[in-house]
C-alpha cells in the first residue's frame, strides 16, 4: 500500500511586513460574490511564511507553498519572488 502525498496548497500575494528575521507576512486577495447583492468583493487574509535568506522585501509579489508547522503561526515557505518592488 503506497501513501500518496496530496498536492500542496500554493498562494501568491504581496509582502506586507519584513520586520522579523527569516519570517515575512503576505497579504493574499480572494475575490468572491456577495451572497445577497451578487457584487464581487475582495477578501483578504494574511499568512506568515519562512524566508530562509531574508530575500523578500515589503511590496514584493511572492509565491508561497504550504509546509509542515515551523512555529506557532508559520505554516508556509517561500517558493519564488515573482516580482520585486521597484525603488
Amino acid at each position: 500500500m503506497s501513501t500518496q502525498q496530496g498536492k500542496q496548497k500554493e498562494r501568491s500575494g504581496v509582502v506586507t511586513s519584513d520586520k522579523m528575521n527569516k519570517t515575512r507576512v503576505i497579504r493574499v486577495v480572494r475575490m468572491m460574490q456577495h451572497p445577497v447583492f451578487k457584487k464581487r468583493i475582495r477578501k483578504f487574509v494574511s499568512f506568515k511564511f519562512h524566508d530562509e535568506r531574508n530575500e523578500s522585501k515589503v511590496g514584493d509579489v511572492v509565491r508561497i507553498v504550504e509546509t509542515r508547522p515551523l512555529s506557532k503561526d508559520k505554516r508556509w515557505r517561500l517558493v519564488q519572488i515573482v516580482e520585486s518592488k521597484k525603488e
